[in-house]
């Protein structure tokens, strides 16, 4: 059986995207603001768009539809319209649209009108002009408007679907803890009532164990060969329990140094392999393999199917079952699982891309 899981959100935002990101902005913005001149009807010098009153007036509605957008994108969306204040959100809107349409006719007077209209019906403005600058700072102004909620509600579910991921993780890894805690206290357990002269060795190391579980596994990633000195622990720990019936054939290849990985990972598939493979009255066989080729670790797991295997007194799977999940959450599309059950052998082959 193999199970790929899909793309899923990148989780990691370092300095460097922080810098892209500022970078496509202030583009943007120059963008933005030479359209005025990029779409003028007429063919002039630079130095004569930038007197010609018309143009400095779209420049200074740009500028403050621009504005717009960040007032909306910072201020108004977080405080207004996610909080449900719809009518004070429309109305500062409007408002603010009616100071666009009124501000770059009073920083830059047109020639063809007086500052104040004189009394009379003989004064008449330009009425396809204005028409014209209406049209265009109102569609400007909603096409801006428009992309300000877009990319903030994005944003906002960006944030939600990560929340829950992190909120998924961490369920999935207290789960994966008393599991591991449950099944290797029953191993000491039983150690202590063969009084074994083991025991207080066992104990050391479980108290390795769990250090680690403690200290180390609430951080998203650890290196990879504490990970690795983590499984070997524990797969002493199992052969002192299970000594004279169990064959651990444990090998390591490739370089771990420099390579990270989510941590209590492959600790499940290892712990299935003594907790569903290993029968103390006939011998029980396990092989373990792990294989790193530059950004790639293999795992494959074997143990013996047997007919009497030891009781469980809680759900067989789950460790497998939480691993997966996690796989899924945390290596989208980077790692390929083969789970062979077969009438004599249970075999785990786990691909995963570390990098």
């Amino acid at each position: 059986m193999v199970s790929k899981s899909s793309r899923n959100l990148n989780n990691d935002a370092g300095p460097t995207i922080k810098t892209q990101q500022i970078l496509l902005h202030l583009i943007g913005c120059v963008v933005f603001l030479s359209l005025p001149l990029l779409f003028s009807p007429e063919s002039l010098s630079l130095h004569s768009y930038l007197t010609n009153p018309p143009t400095q007036r779209d420049i200074i509605a740009y500028m403050l539809v621009l504005g717009v957008f960040y007032s909306n994108f910072y201020l108004l969306i977080p405080r207004l319209y996610f909080r449900r204040k719809y009518a004070f959100y429309i109305l500062t809107n409007i408002l603010t649209f009616i100071l666009i349409t009124e501000i770059p006719d009073l920083l830059i007077r047109q020639p063809d009108r007086p500052p104040f209209p004189p009394p009379g019906p003989s004064f008449r403005p330009n009425s396809p002009n204005l028409f014209r600058d209406f049209a265009q700072h109102l569609f400007l102004f909603l096409v801006v408007l428009f992309l300000a909620l877009l990319l903030k509600i994005r944003n906002r579910l960006k944030q939600a679907e990560a929340e829950k991921l992190h909120a998924e993780l961490a369920y999935l890894k207290a789960q994966v803890n008393p599991h591991f805690l449950f099944n290797t206290l029953n191993s000491i357990y039983s150690l202590a009532l063969e009084k074994s002269d083991r025991t207080p060795d066992a104990i050391v190391k479980l108290s390795s164990l769990m250090r680690y579980v403690l200290l180390e596994t609430s951080r998203e990633k650890v290196p990879l060969e504490q990970e690795i000195t983590y499984l070997s622990d524990y797969i002493q720990l199992q052969q002192t329990r299970f000594e004279g019936s169990s064959f651990v054939d444990f090998s390591i290849s490739g370089q771990p140094e420099g390579k990270s990985i989510a941590p209590l990972l492959l600790i499940p598939f290892i712990e299935n392999a003594f907790k569903h493979g290993v029968n103390p009255e006939e011998p029980s066989p396990i092989l373990i393999r792990i294989d790193i080729i530059e950004d790639q670790l293999i795992l494959l797991v074997t143990n013996k199917k047997l007919a009497s295997p030891q009781p469980t007194p809680i759900p067989s799977g789950l460790g497998i079952k939480n691993t997966r999940l996690r796989l899924q959450l945390l290596y989208p599309a980077r790692f390929i699982l083969n789970i062979d059950d077969g009438t004599k052998d249970f075999s785990v082959s786990l691909t995963l891309k570390l990098t």
